[in-house]
């Protein structure tokens, strides 16, 4: 009978960690200093009586260096599996080729691996075994592994940034009983004991600024979000959003704080703010240029367009244009949409895009000085939103008016339209004061500090299709 496998091991040192320690270390010496580490043996060379194994962890990789006539049950080493985990305990040596080791005199297997993470050099390569099997993919693809790091630090950094400022952090409900704060299609549950539908949360926005009518002047969330939409290379049914408000501040405000914040992370994930994306050089360092839609659409289409202009003669331009148009349509939701399909994908940015239609803003407060429009932008950077930030609306009666006219385009069939929520409406009764918002996709700024042009790549764990058949 094998010896049962240990129940724990008490690592004393990480790959990282000793590189870093005995860089000066010459080759051919040893250090005097003993270290226990562990990870997975990824690689293995016979040379005789000498054995070299290249160990994987979470730090870095670091070479084992084992001997018939110093390391214990030395042939029983010898039979170890890729992919097993291991402890090893010995000194830290540099070999005479100069690889940095730990000469092994005692090591213990902690678990096997009865499958291989794939070819050593090439890892996994097939993308849907890579998403399907991430638990392989992070050891197989040390890119992999780098981005999922690379996303923490960006959290980490979002936070600080923002907790520097003064915002407090908070949790806010998953289970909503009204699906609101964006456009969108909404999953639904039921609860048992209560006997209710609920509905996953499709933004973190109404809670936060009810808060903020209570008094919580600077509140921001990172939570997930869920939107029973399709998948692409931009789009998973569950992701991360950064949503923040701030009492006293208005869409100026906020374009001041998301690209301080967005640079300020950059230089702490990446060290800079100069990165490159999809093969071109990105810049995020401030300031970031301003301009407003209908500026934005004249200049990329050649075409000026005004929701002063009868929704007869947009429908008709948008169909030069190629743009597809429901029946039904306002000229703010004609515009848009011109936009979005002939001028956003064509921003490298970053820059914000200012000032949106009403019609299509529901929750954006009215823009002092163009009628129609709110005080609304996006950030667009590489042709992709990033985020989404209102001057937001205080007046109750012009929320619900707003919330009514949503709840009729539902009726008529606009499954993404938002229903009265009622007492959002009675927090605003109680007043809310002048305020900016933010909301950010964690995932698509973390694709882009990190080079990544899909969203599952960023994701530990993205939404997949049912598997077909079985191993």
């Amino acid at each position: 009978m094998s010896e049962p496998l240990p129940y724990r091991a008490i690592v004393t040192a990480h790959a990282g960690e000793l590189h870093e320690r005995f860089a000066e270390l010459a080759a051919g010496d040893g250090s005097g200093v003993t270290v226990t580490v562990a990870g997975r043996v990824m690689l293995r060379r016979e040379m005789g009586k000498l054995t070299f194994m290249t160990m994987s962890e979470w730090t870095g990789q670091l070479q084992l260096f084992a001997g018939s006539q110093w390391t214990e049950r030395f042939d029983e080493l010898n039979r170890l599996s890729l992919g097993d985990w291991v402890s090893a305990t010995g000194e830290v040596v540099r070999t005479r080729t100069g690889e940095l080791s730990v000469r092994v005199g005692s090591w213990a297997l902690l678990a096997e691996a009865r499958r291989s993470f794939g070819d050593k050099w090439r890892g996994i390569s097939d993308v849907d075994t890579r998403y399907r099997q991430r638990y392989a993919d992070l050891w197989a693809n040390p890119r992999s592994r780098q981005v999922l790091m690379a996303r923490s630090r960006v959290v980490s950094a979002l936070r600080r940034g923002l907790e520097s400022g003064g915002f407090v952090e908070v949790e806010t409900p998953v289970f909503h009983p009204v699906p609101g704060g964006a456009t969108a299609r909404p999953f639904v549950t039921h609860h048992n004991a209560l006997d209710m539908d609920l509905y996953l949360r499709i933004a973190l926005e109404l809670h936060l600024k009810r808060l903020v009518v209570g008094g919580i002047e600077r509140v921001f969330e990172i939570g997930r979000v869920f939107r029973n939409e399709g998948l692409s290379p931009r789009h998973n049914p569950e992701f991360t959003m950064l949503e923040l408000y701030q009492a006293y501040a208005d869409y100026h405000d906020m374009m001041d704080l998301t690209e301080n914040l967005v640079a300020g992370v950059a230089r702490e994930v990446t060290g800079g703010t100069r990165t490159e994306y999809a093969g071109r050089e990105l810049d995020l360092a401030p300031p970031w240029r301003r301009a407003t839609m209908l500026d934005l659409i004249a200049e990329h289409s050649g075409h000026e367009v005004g929701l002063d202009m009868p929704v007869e003669e947009l429908t008709a331009l948008a169909s030069r244009l190629g743009v597809h148009v429901e029946p039904g349509w306002g000229p703010g939701k004609v515009v848009l949409e011109i936009y979005e399909k002939t001028t956003e994908p064509n921003l490298w940015g970053p820059v914000f895009v200012m000032d949106y239609p009403k019609e299509v803003s529901p929750l954006a407060r009215d823009h002092r000085s163009s009628p129609g429009m709110v005080e609304r932008f996006e950030v667009v950077v590489a042709g992709r939103e990033l985020c989404n930030a209102f001057s937001e609306l205080t007046d109750p009666d012009t929320q619900l008016a707003n919330f009514e006219a949503q709840a009729r385009a539902r009726a008529a069939g606009d499954e993404e339209a938002m229903p009265v929520d009622t007492d959002y409406v009675r927090a605003l009764e109680y007043g809310l004061p002048p305020t900016g918002g933010m909301g950010m996709g964690v995932d698509r700024l973390v694709m882009l500090l990190t080079g990544s042009e899909a969203i599952r790549d960023v994701i530990a764990f993205p939404t997949l299709r049912p598997e077909v058949g079985e191993d």
